[in-house]
């Protein structure tokens, strides 16, 4: 009856070495309001120096999403009072932001893909963190004037998938141009939502929610499904215009609930009006040029996956997810396995040991060690069964391939004398099977094949002892 409408504005923390109007450090992690000084402090006089990498890197962003990249950008201030904004206004871009009308295509498992649109990108200061212990607060302004890039996407979305999807992908290309560390869990990407609902097949916007300051894919996601709910409940419930109003809510990870923060403002209530100290930005035709110099993208790379080494487009999106991933399977590629064995052991023995939310750069075991025991299945050292008990080995405890696979006696028999031993002994304790395989059951051949493994221990080369035994049972 209901579909929603999501936009989502996603704040991006640039990795660069100082802040955006100082040369105060962006480390994170230091002592309270150690990484301060007269311009994030917003003392008389002090005045703000734009810092040239952190344009440098937005120009990069704007022509990986293929957008318009403006020659000529302003910063004006945006005027707001919270404890933790010192100047009592927020340095950001408004009129002309420095990236416009740009695209990122996510995709689904079925191999579909679908365009969302991103209005804009613009360069603004971070504020800083307040801290509340009971009845007292404090104000940490080590993170106040940290670069940041706000990613503002078209009311494309359609789904609490959709959303994760896109979010997905962008922190894959903000990673993959190295822009951001994107680390969710320190704040350098996180998101708004801005949500409403509204009848199918009805083209009208109404009135939308943001839910604010959110940076985990998962409670993303059910901050969306909860929301959705709750509004569609008031608009069957017939009271959508009294609980449905332009506000902030927040996501209580707890109870999996939103709760009213504060009513939105608008823009006019910012006050907004460029910034007396700071010239407009006037990008060379050098710094342009110097920003289209970008690696190759997860979309690229995907592509010539499929292409070079007729990888299926779903496993492809698996690697290309996270940078990670990606120079985890090309260095298997280097080492010489076959593409087919390096995704199956990557996206699934391997990914599937990964607990605890583990990234793969956190893997115990490297992609040359990964590699190594592939090679041994390829080379029929080992079976793909026991590869796996070594592969279990190596995820607990330190080795090296070849020596494992000694210590838990897991080399594969392919000795033809010893397997022609063992399979004689079977074929003669099993005369009438024999029999009644020569007379059309082959379906016994199976039962061969398992006695033989088991008289081995598992340790029988399965593919030879597939080809003795042909030989042995046509004779």
């Amino acid at each position: 009856m209901f579909e929603m409408v999501i936009g989502l504005e996603v704040h991006i923390q640039l990795n660069t070495k100082t802040k955006i109007f100082c040369s105060c450090a962006t480390s994170f992690g230091e002592g309270a309001n150690t990484n301060v000084c007269p311009v994030c402090l917003a003392l008389p006089g002090a005045l703000p120096v734009l810092n040239v990498q952190a344009v440098k890197k937005a120009v990069s962003f704007g022509h990986a999403v293929n957008a318009t990249v403006h020659k000529k950008s302003i910063f004006n201030r945006k005027n707001y009072f919270y404890p933790d904004l010192p100047k009592g206004y927020q340095i950001s871009q408004f009129e002309i932001p420095i990236v416009e009308n740009g695209e990122l295509y996510i995709d689904f498992e079925d191999g579909g893909t679908k365009k969302i649109g991103i209005t804009r990108a613009h360069l603004e200061e971070d504020a800083g963190k307040n801290i509340h212990h009971g009845e007292e607060s404090f104000v940490d302004l080590n993170r106040a004037g940290t670069p940041l890039l706000e990613i503002v996407s078209e009311p494309d979305i359609r789904s609490a998938q959709e959303a994760v999807l896109y979010l997905k992908k962008l922190h894959a290309i903000v990673r993959y141009l190295d822009i951001s560390d994107a680390n969710m869990q320190e704040g350098s990407f996180r998101c708004d939502v801005n949500i409403s609902i509204r009848p199918k097949g009805d083209e009208k916007l109404y009135t939308r929610v943001e839910v604010k300051n959110m940076n985990s894919f998962k409670f993303i996601q059910k901050a969306i499904e909860y929301e959705f709910q709750r509004q569609c409940d008031a608009w069957e419930d017939g009271v959508y215009e009294k609980e449905v109003y332009q506000e902030t809510r927040l996501f209580n990870t707890s109870t999996g609930e939103t709760r009213s923060m504060r009513g939105k403002e608008d823009s006019a209530e910012y006050r907004y009006f460029p910034d007396p100290d700071l010239l407009p930005v006037i990008l060379s035709d050098e710094m342009i040029e110097e920003g289209k110099k970008i690696p190759e993208l997860p979309d690229e790379k995907k592509e010539r996956y499929i292409k070079e080494h007729s990888i299926k487009p779903y496993d492809a999106s698996v690697i290309i997810s996270s940078v990670d991933t990606a120079e985890y399977f090309e260095i298997m590629l280097n080492e010489g396995v076959s593409a087919k064995n390096a995704v199956t052991w990557l996206t699934v023995e391997l990914q599937g040991r990964l607990k605890g939310g583990m990234s793969i750069s956190d893997s115990p075991v490297s992609a040359v060690k990964l590699s190594s025991i592939i090679k041994r299945i390829e080379d029929s050292t080992i079976s793909a069964k026991a590869a796996k008990s070594v592969l279990d080995y190596l995820m607990e405890k330190e080795g090296e391939v070849d020596s494992v696979i000694e210590e838990l006696g897991l080399k594969q028999v392919s000795d033809e004398g010893a397997l022609l031993e063992m399979i004689d002994e079977i074929l003669s304790a099993n005369e009438e099977k024999v029999k009644q395989y020569k007379e059309g059951k082959e379906k016994l051949f199976g039962f061969f094949v398992g006695q033989v493994m088991k008289a081995s221990k598992g340790s029988a080369n399965p593919a030879l002892v597939n080809k003795l035994l042909k030989e042995k049972l046509a004779g």
